[in-house]
């Protein structure tokens, strides 16, 4: 969520992590009491930024967490050690998530620079065409003799 500058001056570039919030309006956002953040805080539930004389800040991201640990203590009548399981759980799946995109992603450029990426056929004498693995010769008995032409043409 970008938020846009108002009035005249520099424009802001906030996201939803820019630590802005002072802890009584983050509690106000969040509908609960200063005290359950540092409480939250001490308990490494929501750790909010810090200013250099160690004042807490919360971001938008924060506000969300807090209700979302409202929700699960209140409404799903989960323990605060449960909750902490629950959001570590969360925060190393959104990990392992970002490490497969990224492994996915240079998967995806070595293949490409190996050729792999392509489709590959073969066409017997007959004409006949089949699909292959690349790398790969086609049967014997996918065209009936053991002659066989294999057409590949990597990325330009």
């Amino acid at each position: 969520m970008q938020m846009p500058a108002t009035g005249p001056g520099p424009a802001l570039d906030l996201d939803d992590d820019t630590p802005v919030f002072v802890i009584s309006v983050a509690a106000q956002l969040a509908g609960m009491h200063p005290q359950t953040l540092r409480q939250y805080d001490r308990l490494g539930l929501v750790s909010p930024g810090r200013t250099r004389g160690r004042g807490r800040r919360y971001s938008a991201r924060d506000v969300a967490l807090l209700r979302e640990v409202q929700r699960l203590s209140q409404d799903e009548g989960v323990s605060l050690a449960g909750i902490k399981r629950i959001l570590d759980l969360d925060n190393q799946v959104n990990a392992l998530r970002g490490r497969v995109r990224e492994l996915e992603a240079e998967l995806d450029r070595v293949r490409a620079s190996a050729g792999l990426a392509q489709r590959v056929f073969a066409a017997g004498p007959s004409g006949d065409v089949v699909s292959l693995l690349p790398g790969r010769r086609p049967a014997r008995s996918a065209f009936g003799t053991e002659t066989a032409l294999v057409v590949w043409q990597p990325r330009p």
